[in-house]
């Protein structure tokens, strides 16, 4: 059963990463030229290395592939994660726990993340503290996913004694606050120059965000329509014991 979800895990990253590349390829590419002319205009008169791939491969070919395997890879992450929270999490059809499940990994994997340290255009950061950069973002998404499990489990083991409403609040109010006080501990990195076009740079970060939604989205109402199929409708608890 499980590699049967998997299945449509990845299948559902895949359908979700074409319509993310669409979307990037309308709304982002043409922000991203902007960003590299800005960058063209500061640097003219100085020598610039030959690129290994034009603009045109970079924004179809490159963009493309790199959607896909991002897509896939959140499609199978999604699944695993279904399989394990499936049956645990009270009584919830496949469809309404795809959307809900969806949602978290949104908000922990991304957004979270992005109201700390947002995506930035080329020209906006340096080179040499890419590698910090990194790492900061890296650590606050592994923050974010830990600090969000936390809270779930903690609603869990609150809702027998307060109810499901009460805990619900106290649990999200504790992960606010846990996500607060990990913001405010991490370094902030602002590297954007003073003349840098604010228009370009709150439309790039826009249209990344958008595109994320989309495919979490799309991965949401494909993988939640696909299992929903073949689990059906719950008519009593089940659980995968071998995950």
């Amino acid at each position: 059963m499980e590699k049967r979800i998997i299945a449509r895990g990845l299948l559902s990253g895949a359908i979700a990463s074409v319509a993310a590349f669409i979307f990037a390829r309308t709304f982002v590419e043409p922000v991203i030229a902007k960003a590299i002319a800005y960058e063209e205009a500061q640097e003219a008169g100085h020598e610039h290395g030959v690129e290994l791939f034009t603009r045109g491969v970079q924004a179809n070919i490159g963009m493309g592939f790199g959607v896909l395997a991002y897509g896939v890879a959140m499609g199978a992450l999604f699944a695993v994660a279904y399989c394990v929270v499936y049956g645990r999490v009270g009584n919830l059809s496949p469809r309404l726990l795809s959307v809900l499940l969806a949602g978290g990994m949104f908000l922990s994997l991304y957004v979270i993340p992005f109201l700390k340290y947002p995506a930035s255009p080329p020209a906006v950061s340096l080179d040499e503290t890419i590698r910090q950069r990194t790492l900061l973002y890296l650590m606050m998404v592994v923050l974010s996913v830990v600090l969000l499990a936390a809270a779930v489990w903690l609603g869990r083991n609150l809702t027998e004694r307060y109810g499901a409403w009460s805990a619900t609040l106290v649990a999200a109010a504790a992960y606010i606050v846990a996500v607060a006080i990990v913001m405010l501990l991490l370094p902030t990195i602002d590297e954007t120059p003073g003349d840098f076009p604010a228009e370009v740079l709150y439309e790039f970060r826009l249209y990344s965000l958008g595109t994320q939604f989309v495919l979490w989205a799309i991965i949401a109402v494909v993988f939640g329509s696909t299992v929903q199929r073949l689990l059906g409708e719950p008519t009593r608890q089940e659980t995968f014991t071998s995950v």
